[in-house]
């Protein structure tokens, strides 16, 4: 793997490298301080040259990443990061796109296991709500731009209470005749988020439901905390997926049926449409996003007050409690 860009590095004269925020297989993101417009941070997505593939494909690869890049900074939704800027440097390709404050579910869903609690299901879905709207969005246009790795870990919530779906690092342009498409990010998505035709990588014919098995696969984990089995455990056991319901007894009936249909394994099982999906998780009385959130900031603001002060509030009950009992049983004064 080519090495890391050392912390300080500029970038086309503009982009000063501060530090790592990750790096996988398909790359490295770093965020990154614009000395053009002061005081703006941007994320910077490193597409790695040994992922353009050898020196005969890597000029038709580098037009493709090009014209998704030029896709990628067309789109203009309240629930993805706007892509700035894309270039070439030093036999790498890069995205810059907003850089977005908060905590993403992934980290969100483990501090509530350790609390020992689920995370809400109406939260989830005022989240899901957002989702929904983004892929939408994403689907809409001409070509359908698929994500293929959504998963918990790759949505962030904001401060302000926006969920942001923050990594475009296998997005694919859905073309009519699909087996001429080149995906330049090369990969198959997160193991138990990814539907069984997409483990073939570009040899798999993705859609729109290949999203939406994700979708529902990451729904799954935020409700029951635990991730659900891989789509190839599931092909060679069938009945290994648990249902979320023997997880998590809160689930809703209607929310587990969604979820198990978003996650079928054959596409022609699961909704047409991401459209079609969101009617069936969230109906017709659909929660207002913003007041869910806002109630999911306050109670989250008290739970973790009352699980960090737990014991001293037990104590208090008890010296409540012992004085009631003093003053009932206490022998009268003389």
């Amino acid at each position: 793997m080519s090495s890391l860009l050392h912390i300080g590095t500029i970038l086309r004269g503009r982009y000063r490298v501060s530090s790592l925020i990750g790096q996988g297989g398909a790359g490295a993101v770093y965020l990154a301080e614009d000395q053009r417009l002061k005081g703006r941070r941007c994320a910077v997505k490193e597409v790695l040259p040994e992922l353009m593939g050898p020196p005969g494909v890597a000029e038709e690869a580098q037009q493709q990443f090009y014209q998704e890049a030029s896709v990628l900074a067309r789109l203009d939704h309240p629930n993805l990061p706007k892509v700035s800027d894309y270039f070439s440097e030093s036999g790498r390709e890069y995205l810059v796109m907003d850089y977005v404050p908060g905590k993403d579910l992934r980290t969100l869903l483990l501090e509530a296991k350790e609390q020992g609690r689920f995370l809400e299901e109406k939260v989830v879905l005022a989240w899901a709500r957002q989702l929904c709207d983004a892929l939408e969005y994403l689907h809409s246009q001409g070509p359908p731009v698929l994500h293929r790795d959504i998963k918990p870990s790759n949505m962030k919530l904001t401060p302000s209470g926006l969920i942001k779906l923050v990594d475009f690092g296998l997005v694919k342009l859905l073309s009519e005749d699909e087996e001429h498409t080149i995906t330049v990010v090369q990969g198959k998505g997160t193991l138990q988020y990814t539907p069984l035709e997409q483990y073939g990588g570009d040899t798999g014919h993705t859609d729109v439901r290949s999203d939406i098995y994700s979708f529902g696969a990451t729904l799954y984990h935020l409700l029951t905390g635990t991730p659900p089995a891989d789509a190839k455990e599931r092909f060679l056991h069938p009945g290994s997926l648990l249902l979320p319901r023997s997880i998590n007894h809160r689930i809703s009936g209607r929310t587990e049926q969604a979820i198990l249909s978003a996650m079928s394994m054959h596409p022609d099982d699961r909704p047409p449409s991401v459209a079609d999906f969101c009617r069936m998780l969230l109906g017709a009385a659909e929660q207002n996003p913003a007041s869910v959130l806002g109630h999911y900031a306050k109670s989250e603001t008290w739970e973790n007050a009352i699980f960090q002060n737990r014991w001293l509030m037990l104590a208090a009950a008890i010296a409540v409690i012992t004085a009631i009992l003093v003053t009932i049983y206490a022998p009268p004064i003389p």
